[in-house]
């Protein structure tokens, strides 16, 4: 079932470039061990099968698994590390789902032929840290398979992940395997780690690898992230509750003239709270769960055996693997003191945004009823104005008539003189005559009309006066003041 499910799967990938190099250690007897390293380029087929190399006849036709054909007298083979590397992947897909970075023939070869998981290929999408480890129980050569991997989205358009795929032969102690990392990672640095540990016996473990990557995943990175998180929250406290935890000076980007910038302490919050859900112990805590399950697994079949084969590398393997269980212990203990670290930190980040919640609700009531206020005394406004406008315009714009009515005098005489005479062109008709007070109907007028105009100034005025007073409101309601009394002073 799963040979012709892993070869559709691998002909449904998407293929890129990436640079491939390998890795050769092996342990003898008598405290020998060697070490080769090169890029592979046409002899990728040659590496996985080991021939046609310097000396065809000698390494021809020789199973993977199987130690150097010429060993000298007394000397025998205690175990080993072979490696595909591909540790500056850069290609921006190499950690997409159904993406592989060799050609699928050569993808095919290399997992046939070093007995690795046909699954891994199904888990090229998987997210988040993942251990996987089981045996292909076969009984003339019993491996141990795993798979350990690490992806994440793209970050301003470059890879971020890493994977490892091995299979540890029983029979010959030998580790052959997969690696792949971006140069944002740690595999590079693990693989030299590797390495440094050529001439002791941790390479004959098959978990000694994948512990070196977890280590430098559990770096202290993440203990920083969480103490400068906690950090940030004091800041997020003293500017939100008025808690006395850090000075004044420390949350003087918050504020903005006597007034707290709600908008920026939002989106702090957020990005405070992203930064304590950064790598979740909880997830590794199942990855070392896993990892305490395949030692188990490896130590039950292998200690039988160490005595015949190894010589008396068993008890220094054995210490190995007391040493790497006692580590494992250790992330577990720091990984639970981070989970109970982080908890409390989101649960004040809780208290603090529903704080602000609070404050932004408050405000929002108290100046909801203001501009009510301001809308009903514009209504009223509105409605005197809207009731004397007819008499307004009628006492303003026909002032002669308003004047003859009041004071009784007539500005403009029509009425003909006593002393007539001989109109132009002939006729009695009566001159028109204007009275000596005729500037009393300026003198009223023209103030009377500036008054208008600067009455629809006014409203001009309020109208613009409306429309600043949201803002003010709207700007209000993102904001509250700092005169505020503390009733408690807390401890830091």
């Amino acid at each position: 079932m799963d040979n012709p499910m892993f070869r559709a799967n691998v002909e449904s990938c998407k293929r890129v470039e990436e640079a491939t190099s390998y890795l050769e250690i092996f342990n003898y007897s008598e405290h020998r061990f060697g070490s080769d390293a090169g890029d592979l380029t046409d002899e990728f087929g040659s590496f996985l099968h080991r021939r046609a190399r310097e000396t065809p006849t000698d390494w021809q036709n020789v199973r993977p698994h199987s130690p150097p054909p010429t060993l000298p007298d007394g000397v025998h083979l205690v175990g080993g590390v072979r490696l595909v590397l591909q540790l500056n992947a850069k290609d921006p897909y190499t950690f997409e789902t159904g993406c592989i970075s060799l050609p699928h023939e050569q993808y095919k070869d290399m997992v046939l032929t070093m007995h690795l998981p046909f699954c891994a290929v199904e888990g090229t999408g998987v997210v988040g840290p993942f251990f996987w480890a089981a045996s292909d129980w076969d009984q003339m050569d019993p491996h141990l398979q795993i798979i350990f991997r690490k992806s994440n989205v793209r970050s301003r358009g470059l890879p971020r992940g890493w994977e490892l795929m091995l299979s540890h032969s029983f029979r010959t102690n030998i580790t052959m395997g997969y690696a792949k990392g971006t140069p944002s990672f740690f595999m590079l640095e693990s693989i030299k780690h590797l390495r440094a540990c050529a001439q002791q016996k941790m390479i004959l473990h098959p978990l000694f690898l994948p512990l070196v990557v977890l280590s430098h995943d559990l770096s202290s990175t993440m203990d920083r992230r969480q103490r400068d998180a906690r950090e940030w929250l004091h800041v997020l406290e003293n500017a939100i509750s008025m808690r006395g935890t850090v000075s004044e000076e420390a949350s003087v980007r918050y504020v903005r003239d006597n007034m707290i910038d709600v908008d920026t302490i939002n989106l702090d919050l957020a990005e405070c709270h992203s930064q304590v859900l950064r790598k979740r112990p909880q997830a590794y805590q199942e990855v070392i769960t896993g990892i305490y399950n395949s030692m188990d697994h490896f130590w039950g079949r292998a200690s039988a055996k160490l005595d015949s084969a190894c010589g008396g590398a068993d008890v220094e393997l054995e210490k190995l693997h007391h040493s790497m269980l006692a580590r494992l212990d250790f992330y577990s203990a720091k990984l639970k003191g981070i989970e109970t670290y982080a908890n409390v930190t989101l649960e004040r980040l809780t208290i603090q945004r529903a704080v602000l919640r609070n404050i932004i609700a408050q405000k929002d009531s108290k100046l909801a009823l203001q501009l009510t206020g301001e809308q009903r005394r514009l209504a009223q406004r509105a409605g005197r104005e809207s009731t004397s406008m007819i008499s307004l315009f009628g006492a303003i714009f026909l002032p002669a008539t308003y004047l003859a009515s009041i004071i009784s005098v007539s500005f403009f005489n029509f009425t003909p003189n006593d002393n007539t005479t001989s109109a132009p062109g002939g006729g009695n008709e009566g001159w028109l005559s204007v009275t000596s007070q005729w500037w009393i109907y300026f003198a009223i007028t023209v103030p009377l009309t500036l008054l208008l105009a600067r009455f629809q100034m006014e409203d001009m005025d309020i109208e613009a006066g409306i429309e600043m007073m949201e803002a003010h409101i709207m700007a209000a309601m993102r904001k509250k003041t700092l005169s505020k009394a503390r009733t408690l002073t807390a401890n830091p």
